[in-house]
């Protein structure tokens, strides 16, 4: 048996693979303690815990300790004159015309941040020797008295040549037995120092807390007779056994964002769409993401509450806007969407938890895009006349109807997912016409057709169970690690000195994963962060094995130029060099055996015909259950297609079709 749990703002999901069956079962999250949302999905899916083979885990952990500030108490370590590295930061300005703007605040005090006097070049040389005895005297003592929860350790250029940090880690290790300590060359080798320091301080920040949880979740397992395997999604699209995540805690900040990514493209792949734009509407935002040839975008970098966290990351783009947001008023009167949340408690007004404002979630009600009947599989109760009442305010305030103010809310959210499909898409060299849209999570495929409309896609594919694809796809993802450092270089170079490089990585990894239980073989990918020399910042240009057994410096170059070109419109000039910057190598273990989603039976929901508000007006529209559709008869809009954890809306002006995959395709026109 196979088993992903997923622990999201609003609910918990869960998919089981137990021979040729598959159990999907939702509840809600308990935010205060996910593990025990987790265990609680578990225990309603009524599984035998000592039949579970493999078990694979995402949760909002790690990200709500650091949006929450409930992490370690930490201090920091830096070479004598970086104390004030994170504040200072850079020199940008979030929003430039705010008088009270405040730089974003880092996971640890200047108080806490102590100076050792060091100094190591960006070529590895030591330029100052290590002042062990100054920091045995003067900071050592402090870290003792400060009763610290984990010691972070970022010096100038340690990404270069790490025996510093290994050194006064020793130390700090020796004198504070039981401390956490986290240094900057095991979480990021890769140069900038500020996004570097940022890095370290909210791995450290977070490990702890991944650490007590992985902890109590595993003996809560133990106790229930689990024996199997136990695993953590990362953010970069893969996941590792949960006790490896203990030392890499900062990669499992955005899992279940990167979970969805990949249990959509594995599924939509079975249809033969390979180049996909992701949508992802839970309950709190929505995630969006490219993928092309059935692989999502990597980004080497990404942020959370404004700080910088330097790994790589699937390129993901989160808005907050999900069927929980809040509609509300600015100070200027302006219709707000999110990200402001009712979450899981007390959730949506229709929900009948004591929940007032209004939601997405209860304007879908007011129009008729959810009908009660049909909400969650007729599993759970909701009320039209409570999400009526949450927008009878708004709809006065503005002279409008109600079901004018509830189809208002969704435009506006709608817009909003619309810009931020533009970002992975536009801004990154790609029109989003030559992609299919790809929904899922709770309200995913009620919103795509509305969304589609206005980026000019002309198909959408629905995966079966769209409301749980989160939880598969940690089920369905592999086991990864990425290796990156910098090492700048002329492109000359890349053709010998580079290749070292790549293999040097590479023989990291295949060791970490016999160090891991590992013994099979390895998928390896090869990205080479190429410039102009002069520019500021980077172009990833990807290899596979062989790109990277006959490379040359002809073919490097024309691959920078062509990568260069897609994002910037425009490649080599007169008199131009170019320079490569770092070098990531990524490992994974291929899952075994990837089962697919299928389309849920027909639950016995009746047929029915009843009006929605579409375009300012009401239409009569027909509502069938999804697991109804027959294979390869298209149907037409509007319709309504409800399922056990999501619904689908079918416009006018478009057709839905099941395929063999089960997947439902629907296309304009």
């Amino acid at each position: 048996m196979r088993v992903g749990v997923e622990v999201g703002g609003t609910f918990t999901d869960l998919v089981a693979f137990d021979g040729d069956r598959i159990l999907i079962t939702k509840v809600p999250s308990t935010p205060k303690s996910p593990d025990i949302g987790a265990h609680n999905a578990l225990r309603t899916a009524g599984l035998e815990f000592a039949a579970i083979e493999d078990l694979a885990h995402g949760s909002t952990v790690a990200t709500n300790a650091v949006l929450e500030r409930k992490g370690a108490r930490l201090a920091f370590v830096v070479t004598a004159g970086f104390r004030d590295i994170l504040q200072l930061q850079r020199h940008d300005r979030r929003q430039i015309y705010d008088l009270q703007y405040r730089k974003p605040v880092p996971v640890v005090a200047r108080r806490d941040t102590f100076e050792v006097t060091e100094r190591v070049l960006g070529d590895g040389a030591t330029a100052v020797p290590l002042d062990e005895a100054g920091f045995r005297a003067h900071v050592l003592p402090k870290l003792v008295e400060g009763k610290y929860g984990a010691v972070a350790i970022c010096l100038l250029n340690a990404y270069a040549n790490p025996d510093h940090e290994r050194r006064l880690a020793a130390i700090v290790e020796a004198a504070l037995p039981g401390t956490l300590v986290t240094c900057s060359h095991d979480v990021s080798r890769v140069f900038r120092e500020f996004e570097r320091a940022s890095t370290t301080t909210l791995s450290a920040f977070v490990q702890p807390v991944i650490d007590r949880y992985l902890g109590g979740f595993e003996q809560r397992l133990a106790g229930d007779g689990f024996r199997g395997r136990f695993s953590v999604m990362q953010s970069n699209g893969g996941r590792l056994p949960a006790a490896a995540m203990r030392k890499s805690a900062i990669t499992a900040l955005f899992s279940g964002p990167a979970a969805g990514v990949v249990g959509a493209v594995r599924q939509s792949m079975r249809s033969g769409f390979e180049n996909v734009i992701t949508f992802d509407m839970g309950g709190t935002s929505t995630d969006v993401c490219l993928a092309e040839g059935g692989k999502a975008a990597l980004a080497n970098e990404t942020e959370i509450d404004g700080l910088p966290i330097q790994t790589p990351v699937l390129d993901i783009v989160t808005v907050g806007g999900g069927g929980g947001s809040i509609v509300w008023v600015d100070d200027g009167g302006m219709l707000r969407v999110g990200p402001r949340s009712a979450g899981a408690d007390p959730g949506p007004a229709c929900y009948m938890r004591g929940g007032t404002e209004p939601t997405i979630t209860d304007a879908q009600l007011i129009v008729g895009a959810v009908r009660p009947e049909a909400f969650l599989g007729g599993r759970m109760a909701i009320d039209p006349e409570l999400a009526r009442k949450a927008f009878a305010p708004l709809a006065e305030r503005f002279g409008l109807s109600i079901e004018g103010m509830a189809e208002s809310a969704i435009k506006l959210v709608n817009a909003n997912i619309v810009r931020a499909i533009q970002l992975v898409s536009t801004e990154r060299g790609r029109d989003p016409r030559d992609y299919a849209l790809l929904p899922f999570g709770g309200g995913g495929p009620l919103h795509a057709a509305s969304i589609a409309d206005q980026l000019g896609v002309r198909t959408i594919v629905v995966p079966p169970n769209p409301g749980v694809i989160s939880a598969y796809g940690l089920i369905a993802s592999d086991f990864t690690k990425f290796a990156t450092v910098t090492s700048q270089m002329p492109l000359e170079r890349g053709a010998t000195d580079g290749v070292a490089v790549f293999r040097r990585l590479q023989a990291e990894l295949a060791d970490d994963f016999r160090a891991m239980g590992f013994s099979g073989a390895l998928d390896y990918t090869y990205t080479a962060e190429m410039r102009f020399v002069g520019q500021a910042f980077e172009i990833s240009v990807d290899f596979d094995e062989a790109g990277l057994a006959a490379i040359s410096a002809q073919s490097l170059l024309k691959a920078f130029e062509e990568a260069h070109y897609r994002v910037f419109f425009h490649g080599l000039g007169a008199n131009q060099k170019v320079e490569i910057v770092s070098f990531r190598v990524g490992a994974s273990v291929p899952v075994a055996a990837r089962q697919p989603l299928t389309m849920p039976a027909d639950d016995g929901t009746a047929e029915a015909v009843h009006e929605i508000w579409e375009n300012g007006r009401p239409v009569t529209c027909r509502h069938l259950p999804a697991g109804r559709m027959a294979v390869g008869q298209p149907l037409a809009g509007p319709m309504i297609l409800s399922g056990a954890t999501a619904t689908t809306y079918l416009p006018t002006g478009w057709t839905a079709e099941r395929d063999a995959a089960d997947n439902i395709v629907m296309r304009k026109g």
